[in-house]
């Protein structure tokens, strides 16, 4: 698949998406998703970790390890992730409620980002919690943690800017699909404790990592 090609399914996919304006019933459990990879290379280690909502307990955690079979193009990640992540998600247990992923949902130039691609193609509840933004502007929120602002492009609110801590960065939330901006602000709150990033991607950056390393001792990934 080339760019022209994966940029048309985006488009194709992206008629699919739907996002609520009003409150969904927010889930028990969340799924967070991350993806660790070798420098200058495609092997790859996804993670996902079931999270507690009420708790910021860990649940349950499945990894998989590949290869990345497209390359690194900006704006067209979930290419390169979705069979890794896929593949985490299909070995748990629980089957997933809602999913975040350290990414982008409709903060994206084609308001198609990796959390409203794979939403989309699992048919959940996603949205994407970012370290930095992608696309648009803002003005910076409040020092205290629950202070936000929007996140705009050519006018349309596209994101929200999220201070999780106090007087700490704030992070870049988007909603992905099946899931409003508000909820997905809300959630953001409810799963950030001690950190900046959020329980689930913060627990499935840490399990991405820590498997890549033993997979790198053990043998290359198949």
């Amino acid at each position: 698949m080339d760019v022209a090609e994966a940029e048309r399914i985006q488009a194709e996919l992206r008629r699919q998406l739907i996002v609520p304006e009003g409150k969904i019933e927010l889930p028990r459990t969340v799924v967070g998703l991350d993806v660790t990879y070798e420098v200058d290379s495609d092997r790859a280690v996804a993670a996902a970790v079931v999270v507690d909502v009420a708790t910021l307990a860990v649940d349950e955690v499945a990894e998989f390890a590949g290869r990345a079979s497209f390359p690194y193009v900006p704006g067209l990640l979930a290419f390169r992730e979705l069979p890794l992540l896929i593949g985490a998600i299909e070995r748990l247990s629980t089957a997933p409620e809602l999913l975040v992923c350290d990414g982008y949902g409709l903060a994206h130039p084609r308001r198609f980002g990796l959390a409203s691609h794979l939403g989309v193609v699992l048919d959940l509840p996603s949205f994407g919690v970012a370290k930095t933004a992608f696309v648009g502007t803002f003005d910076e929120p409040g020092p205290e943690r629950g202070d936000t602002a929007p996140l705009v492009e050519q006018g349309e609110e596209i994101g929200r800017v999220v201070r999780t801590r106090t007087r700490v960065k704030p992070v870049f939330v988007s909603a992905g699909h099946r899931i409003g901006l508000d909820d997905c602000v809300e959630l953001t709150l409810k799963l950030s404790g001690r950190y900046r990033i959020p329980e689930p991607t913060r627990q499935a950056d840490i399990l991405s990592r820590s498997a890549f390393r033993e997979l790198s001792q053990t043998g290359p990934a198949s």
